[in-house]
């Protein structure tokens, strides 16, 4: 049995060890022009509270500063049941990195999303399909205690067969495979602007 306990104890700190916050690589040489345009969500990791639940679209753009912007829409249930379509507005902050960037809600957003959260491109071919991670609060060993995730394609039927195991490699990487579910896309939004 003390083997049993020693050999978990072990593992749980080569995990936290193997999941530290600091060491997830980003995009290498990101280049934000070619990311700009519409993205779908397919597949999400939701943080705590209350967040887009599906029918999540999200449109970059970089404006005449330069600066990138993000208009995202998606269903969202509050007040119990009322059930809706919610716009959002993010800006993005640069950092020294051009994969990682600080993002604030505007306009009503800010009553769902709070703050300036980081917001990381893992990884992206740009044509098909992107990974997106965001930690907002770090525990005291440098792992994350709440992050949410997107997984996002240029497609709207979903990820091509030929991207799946590569997603699946990045899942693994920034230690989150098994947390993420499916976003699917029935046009709720679309019918709530008719």
């Amino acid at each position: 049995m003390l083997r049993f306990v020693v050999a978990l104890c072990l593992l749980a700190v080569s995990w936290a060890l193997e999941c530290q916050v600091a060491d997830i690589q980003v995009k290498q040489d990101f280049d934000k022009t070619r990311y700009t345009g519409t993205w779908y969500a397919v597949a999400k990791k939701d943080p705590v509270g209350l967040f887009l639940l599906d029918n999540i679209v999200a449109n970059f753009v970089i404006e005449e500063d330069g600066q990138m912007t993000a208009t995202a829409e998606g269903r969202v249930i509050i007040l119990n049941n009322w059930e809706m379509c919610a716009n959002m507005l993010a800006t993005f902050e640069p950092t020294s990195d051009p994969a990682k960037f600080k993002m604030k809600y505007w306009g009503a957003a800010t009553y769902l999303q709070s703050g300036n959260d980081e917001h990381w491109v893992i990884d992206t071919d740009y044509d098909n399909y992107a990974v997106h991670y965001s930690c907002r609060q770090m525990d005291s060993d440098g792992t994350c205690l709440d992050s949410y995730s997107f997984i996002f394609s240029r497609h709207p039927t979903g990820l091509r067969p030929q991207d799946q195991t590569a997603v699946t490699q990045i899942k693994e990487r920034i230690c989150l495979i098994g947390k993420y579910r499916r976003v699917p896309h029935n046009g709720f939004c679309m019918l709530s602007r008719s």
